[in-house]
């Protein structure tokens, strides 16, 4: 269920989501596009992209606007930031959520595979990051949100490569925060315990492993996409207007 506060700041303000096609990514480009916010996002699944973006285009205020990228191309990114900005204005907020959790062995892990899992899951967070910033320093400030992960946290083995990217993550934000924060622009960052979302549920999850993962939670309840939506729209929000450099945990009560 989407949130049901509105934050009148979003009406007409441009934001930007990377892995806005599916799972969570899906659920924030709908809070946002709900709450009158002039909605772009990035996703490599062409098909998923546009049949979302369309769905939504026929029930929000402003169209929701699919651009289909490889984050993974750096001149990509920059290209696809100008687009947006040319046809949406400054972009205020940017949801760098785009991310790929697949499992990995650590004994099979080969350089190419490390380095495909960084770009993937961290190099793009800081480019399209410094893409977006000058649109911020046009309209007098911003919000950046980043996408962490608890599995850092919890000694997890099975994805070496996603879990250090996504530790990473939390401190490239701090390193964000520091350096923008003069600019009036607050750097968050966001670590979602399990979700359950189709991609986990076709490729990992079943009603058994759900039921062990919600025991270890304080919460009883599985979450879906949408419980990070509502911290989303609230680190992006003037509620949260003091707050940068800080990473929220949403985990239902794991750690």
């Amino acid at each position: 269920m989407m949130p049901a506060a509105q934050f009148p700041e979003f009406k007409d303000r441009a934001v930007l989501v990377t892995g806005g096609g599916s799972g969570i990514g899906a659920a924030i480009v709908e809070g946002f596009a709900r709450q009158g916010a002039k909605v772009s996002f990035i996703d490599i699944a062409e098909a998923a992209g546009r049949e979302l973006a369309e769905r939504l285009s026929r029930e929000t205020a402003h169209p929701v606007s699919f651009y289909h990228a490889d984050l993974r191309d750096i001149a990509a990114i920059r290209h696809t930031v100008d687009s947006v900005i040319a046809s949406s204005g400054p972009i205020r907020v940017l949801v760098n959520n785009a991310a790929w959790d697949d499992r990995h062995e650590f004994d099979a892990v080969t350089e190419a595979y490390w380095d495909n899992n960084q770009a993937v899951n961290l190099k793009h967070v800081f480019f399209t990051s410094q893409a977006v910033v000058p649109s911020m320093r046009t309209a007098g400030g911003g919000a950046i949100i980043n996408m962490s992960s608890i599995a850092f946290k919890l000694n997890m083995g099975g994805f070496p490569a996603y879990a250090a990217a996504k530790a990473a993550v939390v401190g490239l934000t701090k390193s964000l925060a520091g350096r923008l924060g003069p600019e009036n622009i607050r750097v968050n960052c966001i670590l979602p315990g399990m979700v359950v979302t189709e991609r986990q549920m076709q490729l990992w999850l079943t009603e058994e492993s759900i039921a062990r993962s919600v025991e270890d939670q304080c919460l009883k309840v599985a979450l879906k996409p949408d419980a990070i939506v509502g911290p989303c729209l609230f680190l992006a929000s003037d509620c949260a207007a003091a707050m940068t450099a800080q990473s929220l945990i949403v985990d239902g009560g794991v750690l």
